[in-house]
Formats: structure tokens, sequence, C-alpha cells
């Protein structure tokens, strides 16, 4: 059987792969935007920034724990969320079929 013959994706697999791709750069194009302020923009602005958080200046603070609990933090959210992501798209391909 020629591959030209074989079944390809039914329209609705089409649009549920789609959407998953929309939600996928969406959610990375956000945490990465996170990301940014936190690794960057606060740390170009430490100075501006100092004020007393948890007993620490914060720019202190963001540098020495924050920073690097947020990064997990984000990492955690984006496995959930694509998981759940995954999952939908998975039901719909199935649903369609």
């Amino acid at each position: 059987m020629p591959i030209s013959d074989l079944p390809g994706p039914t329209d609705a697999v089409h649009d549920a792969r789609a959407r998953h791709w929309r939600r996928t750069r969406g959610l990375t194009a956000a945490l990465l935007l996170v990301w940014f302020v936190v690794g960057f923009v606060v740390t170009w602005f430490a100075r501006d920034l100092d004020f007393p958080f948890f007993g620490w200046p914060f720019s202190f603070w963001v540098a020495a724990q924050g920073g690097i609990i947020l990064f997990v933090v984000l990492n955690a959210v984006y496995a959930r969320r694509m998981a759940r992501h995954d999952r939908r798209l998975a039901d719909d391909a199935s649903a369609s079929r």
C-alpha cells in the first residue's frame, strides 16, 4: 500500500494538534517572560529595589534564594500544565477517531 493511500489525521485531530501547539507556545512564552523579569529585570534594577524583605534587602534575597525558588516553581508549573495539555490532546484525538 503506497503511503499516499494511508489515512491521514482527520480535521478534528489536526485542529486538536493546532490548539495544543498554541497552548504550548502561550505557556512557554508566559513562563519565559516571568523568567526574564526575575532573572534580568530585577537584577538590572537591584539597587532601586532595595527594601527589606523577610529581614534581608530584596535584591540580596532574590539573588540568593528567590530566583532559584522561582525557577524551580516555573519548572513545576510547566510540567503540570504540559501534562494537562497532553492529556487534553489525547482525549481530543481519541474522541475524534
